[in-house]
């Protein structure tokens, strides 16, 4: 080969030898300290044979109720309040307890198919259903 083509390679013998390095001592901390979160108030509320539930900021959707959107609505049957320390339980309902929600809007649940059939005697029904609900978003916990 001619001295044009060669490539400058050095030999490895030339190369800096790297010393390994020990690994660093960790330094001993004390343990992080975990603040518990603070309680928030939450509330069960009875609506439409169901119970809730919910606290404030929360968006729930309940069967049906009259009212437009953008107006308050208040529960007076309230089951229970807790989350302040303490936990007042109703017998059936906690007293002097409400919760205020505001009415984002009224919608239909998704489509459900009843089929009824009777083997042997040419019986089938089929039936849909959509139930009507009311979407709410939780504004205070009174009491």
């Amino acid at each position: 080969m001619s001295d044009d083509q060669t490539p400058d390679v050095t030999p490895a013998q030339d190369a800096p030898v790297e010393e390994p390095v020990a690994p660093k001592a960790r330094a001993k901390t004390a343990p992080a300290v975990e603040v518990a979160p603070a309680p928030t108030a939450y509330a069960v509320v009875k609506t439409g044979g169901k119970q809730y539930r919910v606290k404030v900021g929360d968006r729930i959707r309940v069967e049906k109720l009259t009212g437009d959107d953008g107006s308050d609505i208040t529960f007076d049957q309230v089951l229970l309040v807790g989350g302040e320390g303490t936990t007042r339980v109703g017998l059936p309902m906690v007293a002097g307890a409400s919760v205020t929600a505001r009415i984002e809007g009224q919608e239909r649940g998704e489509k459900l198919v009843v089929f009824k059939y009777k083997p042997k005697k040419r019986y089938r029904r089929r039936i849909g259903h959509r139930q009507s609900l009311t979407q709410l978003t939780v504004t205070a916990i009174n009491g």
